[in-house]
């Protein structure tokens, strides 16, 4: 999975936003990922995720939070590891992407599972994203957070 993330299409001027869970697997072994943190390609920034323990915050990240507002272009994202029901300008089209769940549900039409594991174990980019989300179902649960807003 390292080495595809290292010879993927991401560049050094690109953002690569990890969405938790960066040293899973390997958290016994601080120098592999340390090597494997500074061989990745673009400006690194990490979603805190249940396993991210201070050895991975003490990485030089270009940024660190729980959850993160961000656009890209005209999309609004709303970033956090754990799948959220509703957030931020979910109404007005905010995308939610998150990880922790890793192949066990791939999301809803605005609420998609970036983890590696739901995407060939390589980096994706928004506008894969946003196709796959066209496909995916509504959330159950969205008219009981979010009335008059059809995703539909």
């Amino acid at each position: 999975m390292n080495t595809t993330i290292i010879q993927s299409s991401v560049s050094f001027d690109d953002d690569l936003w990890i969405l938790g869970d960066f040293a899973f697997g390997q958290a016994t072994d601080s120098q592999k990922f340390e090597n494997c943190f500074h061989q990745f390609p673009g400006r690194k920034h990490l979603i805190v995720g249940n396993h991210d323990d201070e050895a991975v915050a003490m990485l030089p990240w270009t940024s660190i939070s729980d959850l993160k507002e961000i656009k890209d272009g005209e999309q609004s994202l709303v970033l956090c590891h754990y799948p959220m029901i509703t957030w931020n300008s979910a109404r007005r089209g905010a995308l939610h992407l998150f990880g922790h769940v890793h192949d066990q549900w791939p999301g809803s039409r605005n609420g998609v599972n970036v983890g590696v594991d739901q995407w060939g174990f390589k980096p994706v980019r928004i506008s894969d994203i946003q196709r796959r989300a066209k496909k995916l179902p509504v959330n159950k649960h969205w008219a009981d957070v979010e009335h008059g807003n059809s995703l539909d």
